[in-house]
């Protein structure tokens, strides 16, 4: 089953095509990395997955149903039900604790049974268990990123759209991390990560690389 279709997606800005006729598949519960230099479209085309920014032409297909053709209230909830972001800037609420960082997805969603344990057990599966009751301020960068982690896997979302989810992470952390995305492939959920580090790349079942826009390779590993 093919849980993301891209067909002919392309987005400029002004003269310059940041993404340019890209077209690819992926199938449910696999774990794909999209690489390229700085500047080559990979975090404009995960946005425009995530229906956080829309294409100037072509058809982004996710579950079988067109995103991009999607109203203001469609795309609420699918943001809220069928993804969990990973941002590499994080986009923690800085006055929340860090259970109420995690926990906002549920909120949103009016999904309160069992939040608590929910939130604990996203935070244990990212080692930051004793941190729950911390302002997200008091934590590293490092251990921000983690919060971001455990709030993308509370509701056990469908797809995951992780942009340098290890930017911020040392080795043993960074390890942890792509172990847990894996686990989550493994588990059916498709896992989308856009990364520079080769090394994170090579632990993906398929590397997508990008150049101004355009897909240059598309590997299986």
């Amino acid at each position: 089953m093919k849980a993301i279709k891209l067909s002919h997606v392309s987005k400029r800005y002004g003269d310059r095509a940041v993404v340019d006729d890209v077209s690819f598949s992926i199938n449910k519960g696999c774990f794909v990395s999209i690489v390229g230099k700085s500047g080559s479209g990979k975090s404009t085309l995960m946005n425009m997955i995530g229906s956080m920014i829309l294409p100037d032409s072509g058809k982004i297909i996710v579950n079988g149903k067109d995103i991009v053709s999607f109203k203001e209230k469609e795309v609420a909830v699918y943001r809220n039900k069928t993804i969990g972001f990973i941002f590499q800037d994080f986009h923690l609420e800085p006055t929340y604790t860090v259970y109420e960082n995690v926990t906002l997805p549920l909120e949103i969603a009016g999904d309160r049974k069992d939040m608590k344990k929910k939130a604990e057990v996203a935070l244990e599966q990212v080692g930051m268990s004793e941190h729950i009751s911390k302002k997200v301020t008091m934590l590293s960068g490092g251990e921000q990123q983690r919060v971001c982690i455990a709030r993308a896997i509370v509701q056990k979302p469908e797809l995951i759209l992780a942009d340098e989810p290890c930017g911020n992470l040392d080795t043993v952390n960074s390890d942890i991390i792509m172990a847990l995305l894996r686990q989550m492939s493994d588990n059916n959920t498709t896992v989308l990560l856009v990364t520079h580090n080769p090394e994170a790349a090579s632990k993906t079942d398929r590397i997508i690389t990008l150049k101004d826009g355009a897909v240059i390779s598309d590997k299986r590993i």
